[in-house]
């Protein structure tokens, strides 16, 4: 016969009643110590970063100038392999370079905020920080010596409180453009400290300074660099140069005009490179250009020397050449305040350059109508100037102009532009 459910319950010994919730117990301590166990795993160092990236930087903008500073200052220790955890840093340094540049700028989601612009402009201008960032880009890898070249640049435009505290600490720290004009040396670099370069010139002072420097002879020869793209940087870098503040550059070639010229002629427009003999005519060009627009226009600007050798570039046997010509000799002719040398020398020439214009065309495969039409509308009133013009003084045989031969068929050049001046009747 079955046994009721009571029967069993009553058949149970002390004992077994005893170990089963003995066992019970236990088996509830063992679930309690795993869960402590685990929260404490959770909380410890090493799982809590498998969550939480390392090289994450701070979040406001002084602490992370403070930290960039740090890490910019102990790039040494990190390329001698010192710092164990060199590759760490780096990272973090470049996380740190890319929050600036992003402070700065801005976002695709949003604008950069003006309050921390201002911030970080601050620090790192305190913290000379700015001079870390310049003096260590060859220790950066290439994306952070772009973000680096465009926090330098951005730099120069932010105002705190209403002034661009850059130009006073680049007016105290000169040597930085010491620093910047010789990274041309660098073809690894040149285009990056050019693009900081332009930048800076941006404020008066600093480009008074570069003006007044021996580096300014260096650039004849930076623009002759082998290497293109740095050569046309450096180029670039000139025109800024000689543009950009007015009062500064006629002061300029007021007290430099001589040697300034002579460089810019035997180095420049009588190169025996073509691509160096456009950009030459084309930067003549802007040079005056700006000047006849400009209400502290010299006559010091208008060399004698350079129109001498335009109307040689004129019968050159490349049609770009002679058209770029052309384009610089038409603001000679159309400035109302040309020097009387100037006026001489055209006037001395005025039937040799009136037959010239006669039979001087653009062939059509360089240039589109519209242009074709604008380029004789120019060429008619440079003829017309010419024929009117009245000679300033007494004329001097020295003042007329022999034009080289025209090119050969074969395509031989003609002499070279310093032989033909020489050439004088």
């Amino acid at each position: 016969m079955p046994m009721l459910a009571t029967q069993i319950a009553a058949d149970k010994t002390p004992g077994l009643e005893k170990r089963e919730k003995e066992s019970h117990k236990a088996v509830k301590r063992s679930s309690s110590n795993l869960k402590k166990l685990f929260t404490k795993a959770l909380r410890s160092t090493g799982v809590k970063y498998i969550f939480k990236s390392k090289t994450k930087p701070p979040k406001t903008p002084i602490d992370v100038v403070r930290r960039s500073t740090f890490l910019l200052a102990s790039l040494d220790s990190f390329e001698d392999n010192v710092d164990p955890k060199r590759f760490d840093k780096m990272q973090e340094l470049d996380s740190l370079l890319h929050e600036m540049k992003s402070i700065l700028y801005g976002s695709n989601e949003c604008e950069p905020a003006v309050e921390a612009c201002a911030q970080l402009t601050q620090e790192l201008f305190r913290d000379n920080t700015l001079r870390l960032i310049i003096l260590c880009l060859p220790k950066l890898n290439l994306e952070a010596r772009k973000d680096a070249t465009r926090i330098v640049a951005n730099l120069q435009r932010q105002p705190v409180n209403s002034r661009l505290i850059a130009s006073d600490y680049l007016e105290a720290n000169p040597d930085l453009m010491d620093h910047l004009v010789s990274g041309y040396d660098d073809p690894g670099l040149a285009l990056h400290y050019g693009a900081m370069l332009r930048e800076c010139i941006r404020h008066q002072v600093v480009a008074r300074y570069v003006l007044r420097s021996e580096h300014m002879k260096r650039f004849f020869d930076y623009m002759q660099i082998p290497e293109f793209d740095v050569a046309a940087d450096a180029t670039a870098t000139f025109k800024e140069l000689m543009t950009r503040h007015k009062s500064t550059i006629a002061e300029f070639l007021f007290e430099n005009y001589d040697w300034f010229f002579t460089e810019f002629n035997a180095k420049l427009l009588e190169s025996a490179n073509y691509i160096t003999r456009r950009q030459a005519i084309k930067l003549l060009g802007d040079i005056l250009l700006d000047r006849l627009n400009s209400p502290v226009m010299t006559p010091y600007v208008s060399s004698k020397d350079n129109l001498r050798i335009l109307m040689n570039l004129l019968r050159e046997s490349s049609k770009n050449i002679q058209l770029d010509a052309f384009h610089v000799f038409k603001l000679f002719v159309a400035n109302r305040n040309k020097p009387s040398d100037i006026v001489n020398i055209l006037v001395a020439n005025r039937s040799k350059l009136l037959r010239f214009f006669a039979s001087f065309r653009i062939d059509k495969e360089y240039c589109l109508f519209a242009e074709d039409e604008q380029f004789e509308a120019d060429k008619a009133q440079v003829v017309k100037e010419i024929a009117e013009l009245e000679a300033i003084g007494p004329l001097f045989s020295g003042e007329l102009h022999k034009f080289p031969p025209t090119p050969t068929a074969s395509g031989e050049l003609y002499k070279t532009p310093t032989a033909c001046i020489r050439q004088l009747i």
